[in-house]
């Protein structure tokens, strides 16, 4: 994946966030990173750098707010964290638009997460089998 260490940590922290494990794997065991850095070589490639400066900012806003990477924060903070940014109301300053970044990180979360499984995310079609989707046979 093309993003710092770091980055990968933020991001694996927030998309658990946005679909979280209860009864199922959550977004990052779901396959969304691996859905992710399979379309960041592709059709993501355009918003990459997008990307990046939003989780560094996210980062950066978890830091100011509670003074600990956003991996490290309870459930709790990390949705303060996201609330806010969602709703606008920072302590930094970004490079990016926050609003922009928090519904990029929630759509390709959502993607990531039931999309076919052949796109790289959707581990063992794990979303099709919580909602009762079923593929069609080919013969439908």
């Amino acid at each position: 994946m093309s993003l710092t260490r770091q980055q990968q940590q933020t991001l694996r922290a927030a998309v658990d966030r946005i679909i979280p494990p209860d009864d199922h794997p959550g977004a990052w065991l779901s396959g969304v990173g691996d859905y992710l850095a399979r379309q960041f070589e592709g059709d993501l490639r355009p918003v990459l750098d997008t990307y990046r400066a939003g989780l560094t900012a996210l980062e950066a806003e978890a830091v100011a707010r509670f003074q600990q990477s956003f991996a490290l924060l309870s459930a709790d903070q990390q949705d303060t964290v996201l609330r806010d940014i969602e709703g606008g109301e920072l302590l930094t300053t970004w490079d990016v638009g926050p609003r922009l970044f928090f519904k990029l990180l929630v759509d390709t979360t959502a993607e990531g997460f039931y999309s076919d499984p052949q796109q790289g995310g959707n581990r063992n079609a794990v979303s099709w089998a919580m909602t009762g989707f079923e593929e069609a046979s080919a013969t439908d």
